[in-house]
C-alpha cells in the first residue's frame, strides 16, 4: 500500500478527513507522530495492531497506546484526573504513588524495567550505577535498593559483577597497550550500565523482572 492508499482508508473508514498522503509519508519518516485515534485508525488500515507499529514502547503514551487504551481508562484505573494523568504523559513525568504506581504497572502490563524507566527513576538508576562500577560498589547497594524494588541480595551480587567487569575490562584494554581503547571501552560500559544491570538481574533471578 502506497501512502494515498492509506490515507483514504482513514478518511473513508475512520472518518479522518483531514489525513493526506503528505502526513502518512511525515509518519513514516518520523516526522510526525500520530495521535492517538490516529494510531488505532493507521493500524486498522494496516490490519495490525497499534502495538506492532509501536515496536517497543518506551514512553507512557506509548505503552498505554500499545494496549490500545484511552487516557480515561488509565486515568481511572490509577486514581489520577485524566487531565492531570496526560499532562504526566506529555512530559514524562509520573508522579503517582506506589500504590499508583503498581496499579499502573498492572494496567500496562509493565515489567520492572519499564516500570522504572516511565516512571522517571531511569537517569537516577544509571547515576547511581555508574558510581557503583567506577568507585565502591557496596556504598550504592542500599541507593539502588530503594529505587527498585528487588532483594538485597540480588541487587548486591548485580553490582559487584558489574563493578568487576567494568574494572576488568579496563585492565584487560589497558594491557593492551591502547589507553584510548581503554577509555572508549569504558564510556561504551558506562552508557549502557542500565542495560547492563537489567541483563545481570535477569540471568540471576530470571523471574524478577
Amino acid at each position: 500500500m502506497g501512502p494515498e492508499h492509506v490515507a483514504y482508508g482513514m478518511r473513508v473508514s475512520y472518518g479522518l478527513p483531514y489525513v493526506t498522503p503528505d502526513l502518512v509519508t511525515a509518519w513514516e519518516r518520523g516526522v510526525a507522530v500520530p495521535s492517538n485515534p490516529e494510531l488505532t485508525a493507521l493500524a486498522g488500515v494496516l490490519w495490525c495492531s497499534p502495538g506492532e507499529l509501536i515496536g517497543r514502547p518506551r514512553s507512557l503514551r506509548e505503552h498505554r497506546m500499545a494496549r490500545g487504551l484511552a487516557p480515561e481508562d488509565v486515568a481511572r484505573a490509577v486514581g489520577h484526573e485524566v487531565q492531570a494523568y496526560l499532562r504526566m504523559e506529555e512530559s514524562d513525568d509520573w508522579r503517582g504513588t506506589e500504590r499508583q504506581s503498581a496499579a499502573l504497572a498492572e494496567l500496562l502490563g509493565l515489567r520492572l524495567p519499564d516500570l522504572v524507566a516511565v516512571t522517571g527513576r531511569d537517569a537516577r538508576l544509571a547515576d547511581l550505577l555508574r558510581s557503583a562500577v567506577t568507585t565502591r560498589w557496596q556504598a550504592y547497594a542500599r541507593p539502588v535498593g530503594k529505587l527498585v524494588p528487588l532483594d538485597r541480595r540480588l541487587v548486591e551480587d548485580a553490582l559487584q559483577e558489574l563493578h568487576r567487569e567494568y574494572h576488568g575490562q579496563m585492565v584487560a584494554t589497558l594491557s593492551w597497550g591502547s589507553e584510548g581503547g581503554s577509555s572508549a571501552a569504558g564510556r561504551d560500559f558506562l552508557d549502557r550500565i542500565v542495560d547492563h544491570f537489567w541483563t545481570r538481574v535477569s540471568d540471576r533471578a530470571p523471574g524478577a523482572i
